[in-house]
């Protein structure tokens, strides 16, 4: 059985250092969200970032 993840598109990225943490990403991706684009945040362990996606191709 193969799977596949769902493709996801990368809209920004924001260091995990940051002073205020997720923050500027949860903000990002609710002003996206307010323009009707479906967008959560996620942490990418590997790069250090959060990283605000959408599972629709933009």
């Amino acid at each position: 059985m193969v799977t596949t993840a769902p493709a996801r598109t990368v809209l920004e990225r924001f260091p995990v250092g940051h002073p205020r943490s997720s923050w500027p990403a949860d903000e990002y991706a609710a002003a996206q969200r307010d323009q009707g684009l479906d967008a959560h945040v996620v942490m990418d362990l590997r790069t250090d970032q959060f990283l605000v996606v959408t599972d629709t191709t933009h």
